[in-house]
């Protein structure tokens, strides 16, 4: 290795020793080769630390868009596992977390249920959502408890010159620490000097301290995702497989996903049907403002707002996405036991968005039961079906009356699981307008 891997460790210890470790470390961790690379050149600096002197916590976090390659998902937990486990057995103050977007903000609930378009580089709507947002308020109550914390990361200026630009512009004038967008926060990126192919020399030449081995899983991922084609050898002009990204499987950003479509012709077949949903949604994205789009195919005429503009999927779109998500998942688990594509809880919430909507022919039960074959409960109890039953001795069976309060019921059951609520009372409101409204202008024909 040509950089300095024992000044490195060095300067973590120093930094770790600084303030008394008042301020906690929050580690962001992804599982890939920079962030592994941060997190191990971490472990082993505390390794050479007095046990007396391992007082600052250190948060290993890790962001679940709930939209992320299995295969790699499947992979990153089974190291967050052994993090957790590695660093209890081994006595350093580690605690491993994973955040994921409130049950609103998830891809699905967004797309399937409110029918946002699939994100594009002039709407990236995801990335706030799934990202952003949930890591920020995990380090926000971090602040909150502690004061201050400072966060590692594994950006490096040899990624981009964006990158490069990014770490120059944040860096504070004689502290390896930079300033962060949060109050309360600075940001350390130890291994920003490290170039690319330094990083791969490193992880095949220094044992990883919580899995034991020499990363020779995460390097075969990095090589299946690129094409199968991975040089261990670098040199300056070949690029290596640290170029290939793995992300959300259904990114639209770009036009293909390559690192998809590589791990399934080396071997990862079962994620075929993903490519296809993903390919779908490709079809219908907009990329530049100059391209001949045809609007009213996808999308609705009219925005959420009732503005006239283009607006969000129309209904038979969002239930044809929900229904490819249903079918892929049933096939998927033939062979793969456990694995969701969409869960039980996203479907509850847009079941809630498109009864906000009024404009669906079908319903979520009705989908899962088409594919299924098994119906779909979507929180009904027995204390429900003995509701129904007294509203229809109170109302009649099946009268207007009985089946408006069990709207108004299923309505407030479901909305009862999102975090925000604000549009419970609109929501009883329409319900109550839709089976009045009908009756009062009958009254005023009658009348007249």
């Amino acid at each position: 290795m040509s950089f300095d891997y024992k000044k490195l460790k060095e300067e973590i210890k120093a930094q770790y020793l600084e303030d008394d470790g008042n301020r906690p470390w929050i580690v962001a961790f992804s599982g890939g080769k920079d962030s592994t690379m941060l997190l191990q050149t971490v472990w082993y600096g505390l390794q050479e630390l007095p046990k007396e002197l391992l007082v600052r916590p250190i948060y290993v976090i890790c962001n679940n868009t709930m939209v992320e390659n299995p295969r790699i998902l499947e992979y990153v937990d089974r190291q967050l596992a052994a993090i957790a486990k590695a660093g209890f057995d081994q006595g350093l103050p580690i605690v491993v977390d994973q955040t994921t977007p409130q049950l609103e903000d998830s891809f699905w609930v967004n797309l399937i249920g409110k029918g946002y378009p699939a994100p594009n580089n002039m709407f990236r709507w995801c990335t706030e959502r799934l990202k952003i947002k949930p890591t920020t308020l995990y380090i926000q109550n971090k602040i909150s408890d502690h004061g201050e914390v400072i966060i590692l990361l594994g950006t490096r200026s040899d990624e981009s010159a964006a990158r490069a630009q990014s770490v120059k512009k944040h860096r504070v004038e004689g502290s390896r620490l930079r300033n962060h967008p949060l109050p309360n926060a600075k940001a350390y990126a130890p291994i920003s000097d490290v170039l690319t192919s330094e990083v791969w020399t490193y992880l095949q030449a220094v044992r990883n301290p919580w899995t034991g081995d020499k990363n020779r899983e995460l390097i075969t991922l990095y090589r299946d995702g690129s094409g199968g084609d991975c040089p261990l050898v670098m040199d300056v002009k070949t690029p290596s497989c640290g170029n290939s990204r793995f992300g959300c499987w259904v990114c639209t950003v770009v036009s293909r996903d390559k690192s998809m479509e590589s791990l399934v012709d080396n071997g990862e077949k079962w994620m075929r049907p993903l490519i296809g949903i993903r390919d779908y949604l490709s079809e219908t994205v907009q990329r530049t403002e100059g391209e001949v789009y045809k609007f009213e195919e996808w999308r609705m005429p009219v925005r959420r707002g009732g503005q006239e503009g283009t607006g969000p999927y129309w209904p038979r779109i969002r239930a044809k996405i929900l229904r490819d998500i249903l079918e892929a998942q049933r096939l998927i688990q033939e062979t793969q036991p456990g694995q969701q594509l969409i869960t039980y809880q996203e479907l509850v919430a847009i079941q809630v968005q498109w009864h906000r909507d009024f404009i669906f022919d079908h319903t979520v039960s009705e989908l899962y039961a088409d594919v299924y074959g098994d119906a779909l409960s979507l929180g009904q109890t027995d204390k429900e079906e003995l509701e129904t039953e007294l509203l229809n001795n109170i109302f009649g069976a099946d009268s207007d009356e009985a089946v408006l309060v069990q709207r108004m019921l299923q309505v407030h059951s479901e909305r009862s699981m999102m975090s925000r609520k604000v549009n419970l009372r609109s929501d009883l409101e329409v319900l109550v307008d839709e089976h009045c409204l009908p009756k009062v202008s009958a009254f005023y024909k009658d009348e007249n």
